[in-house]
């Protein structure tokens, strides 16, 4: 490993490369926006990621014109590129995009980190970031990489030698936090909707996100629940401490949380950092549904953007724009439903911001189908829960009009009528 700038770190990117960026909280900024600089001399250098965080400058003029982005996770700083011209978007499970590289479907040429400085062994870690950034330095052909003392050193899979790094490039600043934000009265009630479903020695899965916080909120009184997700933020912190969270009951990594990469505060870093309780891994190892199903009661708790009446589930598109991605939701939806006592749970408001009904008769045109309606159990909206599991087209569609908004009844059970006569 040379320690050396950026701009002789960035230099090893040819025109026509395929470079993988690590992502969320770990996002190497300093190696990317180097690169960017790099634009009047490259073409046609082909970006793999998932969701980022940063301004992106390869998105915007006049650096956009060197680059293309192949997405695996849409987030708000590349969404309005992904859905022009420059960039695309790969629909893939999170499970499965370590075989992307690893079978050849997406040789990488290159790929940017960033890791802790080396330990007395001469080993780096991947920080909070392990899911698909792991596949992608055991692949690539060269590792460029920022070291940063801020990032936590985690326990679990997620390291890469000194020696396997060409360049590295040091930087001292915090990596990306999400602080909480309030949670409002309609999260609340969802909260407390999904907590009542959630049984003593369930084994979790949630996202980042107000809706998680609330049903993580309302547990206080449960026992030894478990962690195996894709994700957690700080919801999870007070758990933890009081011991409702302890692992006892699992059946994989007993006692540990399992998570391929977190997004949350400085005092979440500060608690996973070194923390042998933590076990951070590739995401074809969290998400992977034949693991996910040995846990007892696997809880999952994931969202929606629409709901149709017959339970077809869109969680990544708006119509025909990107939104986001498939992400981890239909590894851990059928994971949980295969689990012994497991619970797959969609959560979401009733309405959008505008009050729009997110419960539907149809899909919008376009639309995505994330979760198809044979996968589909638990929905909860904050007018309460319903399970699809078992139920005919018609019983659905009653039972979805049922926690659907007030305002929206009348209009929905005219259409289930009219549809399911």
């Amino acid at each position: 490993m040379k320690i050396t700038t950026v701009e002789e770190a960035v230099s090893i990117v040819k025109s026509g490369d395929r470079v993988f960026f690590q992502g969320a909280a770990m996002t190497p900024n300093e190696l990317i926006d180097g690169l960017c600089e790099r634009y009047d001399e490259l073409e046609n250098v082909e970006i793999i990621s998932i969701h980022t965080e940063g301004d992106a400058k390869y998105t915007r003029e006049p650096y956009q014109k060197a680059f293309n982005l192949n997405s695996c996770f849409v987030g708000g700083n590349v969404r309005n590129w992904v859905n022009k011209a420059h960039g695309d978007y790969i629909p893939v499970f999170l499970s499965e995009i370590p075989w992307l590289f690893a079978d050849e479907y997406l040789p990488l040429d290159v790929a940017f980190v960033q890791v802790s400085p080396p330990d007395k062994h001469g080993y780096c870690s991947l920080g909070v970031s392990v899911d698909v950034a792991l596949p992608a330095v055991r692949t690539a052909k060269k590792i460029v990489a920022q070291i940063n003392p801020h990032v936590p050193r985690t326990h679990g899979t997620g390291i890469v030698h000194k020696d396997e790094i060409i360049f590295a490039t040091e930087v001292d600043r915090p990596i990306h936090e999400h602080e909480p934000t309030e949670i409002s009265e309609v999260e609340h009630q969802i909260g407390r909707h999904v907590a009542s479903l959630i049984e003593d020695g369930a084994t979790l899965q949630m996202g980042i996100g107000n809706i998680p916080n609330a049903v993580l909120s309302n547990l206080g009184n449960h026992k030894n629940l478990g962690i195996h997700t894709e994700m957690f933020s700080d919801g999870v912190l007070p758990l933890l401490e009081s011991g409702v969270i302890n692992g006892k009951e699992k059946v994989i990594k007993r006692g540990k949380i399992v998570s391929c990469f977190a997004v949350g505060s400085r005092k979440l870093y500060d608690f996973v950092d070194d923390n042998p309780i933590c076990d951070f891994r590739d995401s074809g190892y969290t998400n992977d549904t034949a693991r996910i199903r040995r846990n007892p009661k696997v809880t999952a708790i994931n969202s929606a953007i629409e709901i149709d009446l017959t339970g077809q589930v869109c969680a990544d598109t708006i119509g025909g724009y990107q939104f986001s991605g498939v992400g981890g939701q239909m590894d851990f939806i059928r994971g949980a439903s295969l689990s012994k006592g497991g619970k797959p749970i969609i959560a979401m408001s009733s309405t959008t911001k505008k009050g729009v009904s997110k419960i539907t008769p149809f899909l919008k045109l376009g639309a995505g189908v994330t979760t198809t309606r044979a996968h589909m159990h638990y929905v909860a909206t904050e007018y309460g829960v319903v399970n699809l599991f078992g139920r005919n087209l018609r019983q659905r569609a009653m039972a979805l009009v049922s926690i659907a908004h007030p305002d929206h009844r009348e209009a929905l059970e005219k259409e289930a009528n009219e549809r399911f006569k």
